[in-house]
């Protein structure tokens, strides 16, 4: 898989660092394997770090019968390694040592408990004999595995009849694409071929490295028994130590390799990782607010407040079976801000909402491979069973203010009703006076008329007439007030809605989105 470049290069620390943090956003995320292998390269890089780098751990590998134990010998000038021809004769790596002051750390942190001391030029190389990697025995091949996974430098021992065995190919040399800087192939056994097929067994061996991806790395036909190219061997060896790069050189690789392990579970995907798009979020909304009542909640509102404008402004003679009903919102117990009344969500509502949650992930998610996409589309949902409560305290705290005051012309109007009534009860009154002093046969009262209607009369009838007519034009304004507070709850409400879908749903996907573009980022840079 091939990661994404980065411009400039990256320091080792901060390729590990990178690489330990995108383990960490991928918990969950991606294969468990993967991230472990992830973590063992960090942990495994710390504490090489921390070892000495003045040596370097070259390692000779190799199946049974490639010469490997015969090369070992012939590099160090010994008779170290016991020579076997047909079954596999070395069941512990064992070590030789050039300089080994200050090695025994390492060698304690490989496990490597044979070692030998050689004389000569004090260069820093320690060079370990593996067991073999086709073995029959489980225990040399878990050897092999865990030394191959820790040395600085590795050497592949191969001879002529194997050289293009697939269990090397496939199980070592292709899946170790990336540490193509510390690696040497060597073609042990030349000097069993006839001259002029050496040449072309090393360029057959070439053509199969590249194709594992290791084109470049130094191949070299050698003969342990006879001598033939282990010197120059020797001094590419030399020259690797010297450089005193080899340990940082397969850190480096190791990191490399585990971020494109990573990369290969979750490949990147064309785009930059998005926040659901206006259009989703606003059928978000719109479901939410019927599952949530808000229409209902609203009509509240407006009826509440022509409720409550009637039995303030109404005509006092009737006024009073208006407050025998109950306030709309009192009734759904949206008044206070408590707990609402209001009716459950109905299927079809409930479904809605669902339609708009899997849109929303869906839209977040199409930016984003597989498994994040999945992780993104899960983030959507979850904490959709917070969104009832959440729904209902949102819709109670909007409406529930929306009873605390009243207009200034409810007292005037309601001044104006008393008014008519005190004209209705004078001309009651003194209608009432008249007919006494009539029905005693007494001195009547002076009785002042509007055209030809006594002024009793007028104010009693016109104190009814005024104040059916206030209240009748009261309840004109008191619908235009119902709906103009209704538009103000039904806009308050939906800010609230949008606020809940976007700490509920929103939020939770974002930070999932913003997770993979870190995650994404943290990978680029250990594989740079």
């Amino acid at each position: 898989m091939k990661l994404p470049r980065r411009k400039a290069e990256v320091s080792l620390d901060d390729r590990l660092e990178a690489l330990a943090e995108a383990a960490d956003l991928a918990e969950g995320r991606l294969g468990q394997e993967a991230v472990d292998h992830c973590r063992g390269v960090v942990a495994r890089a710390g504490a090489r770090r921390g070892l000495s780098v003045e040596h370097t751990a070259v390692a000779l590998a190799g199946a049974t019968g490639s010469g490997k134990s015969s090369l070992f010998n012939a590099l160090s000038g010994t008779e170290l390694a016991t020579v076997g021809v047909t079954r596999p004769t070395t069941a512990k790596a064992q070590a030789a040592l050039w300089g080994p002051d200050g090695s025994g750390a390492l060698l304690d942190w490989l496990d490597v408990p044979l070692r030998h001391r050689v004389e000569g030029d004090a260069s820093g190389l320690i060079l370990l004999d593996l067991p073999d990697h086709d073995s029959i025995e489980l225990s040399h091949r878990r050897e092999v595995d865990r030394l191959v996974a820790a040395v600085d430098l590795l050497v592949w021992v191969l001879d002529p009849q194997k050289y293009a065995d697939a269990a090397v190919h496939e199980r070592y040399l292709g899946p170790l694409a990336r540490h193509r800087d510390v690696m040497v192939v060597v073609l042990n056994q030349v000097d069993r071929l006839p001259e002029r097929s050496v040449k072309r067994c090393l360029d057959d061996l070439r053509g199969l490295l590249a194709a594992d991806g290791l084109e470049g790395v130094p191949v070299l036909g050698v003969s342990a028994r006879t001598g033939e190219g282990v010197p120059e061997l020797r001094a590419l060896l030399d020259r690797q130590v010297s450089l005193r790069r080899a340990w940082s050189s397969r850190l480096a690789a190791d990191v490399a390799s585990a971020a494109s392990a990573l990369w290969a579970d979750t490949p990147p995907a064309p785009g930059q990782a998005a926040v659901p798009e206006v259009a989703v979020n606003r059928a978000l909304t719109r479901a939410l607010a019927q599952a949530a009542g808000v229409p209902a909640a609203v009509e509240a509102v407006a009826k509440s407040h022509r409720h409550r404008s009637i039995a303030a402004t109404g005509w006092p003679v009737t006024r009073w079976l208006r407050r025998l009903r109950p306030d709309p919102l009192r009734r759904l117990h949206l008044a206070k801000g408590a707990r609402s009344s209001l009716p459950a969500a109905t299927v079809v509502e409930v479904s809605a909402v669902d339609t708009a949650l899997r849109d929303v992930g869906a839209a977040a998610s199409a930016s984003v491979p597989e498994p994040w996409a999945t992780a993104v589309r899960h983030a959507a949902r979850s904490r959709s069973e917070e969104l009832k409560d959440a729904l209902d305290r949102t819709v109670a705290a909007a409406t529930s203010g929306r009873v605390s005051s009243a207009p200034r012309w409810w007292r005037v109007a309601g001044t104006a009703q008393w008014l008519t009534v005190a004209a209705m009860a004078a001309g009651a009154i003194w209608l009432l006076v008249r007919f006494a002093l009539d029905y005693l046969m007494l001195p009547g009262l002076p009785t002042p008329t509007v055209g030809r209607a006594p002024w009793p009369t007028v104010l009693l009838l016109g104190g009814a007439l005024a104040g059916v007519l206030i209240a009748a034009l009261c309840r004109v304004f008191a619908w235009a007030g119902g709906r103009r507070r209704a538009r103000r709850a039904a806009k308050a409400l939906r800010a609230g809605i949008e606020q809940v879908a976007g700490e509920l749903i929103i939020a939770p996907t974002r930070d999932e989105l913003s997770r993979y573009t870190r995650f994404a980022d943290r990978v680029a840079v250990a594989a740079s």
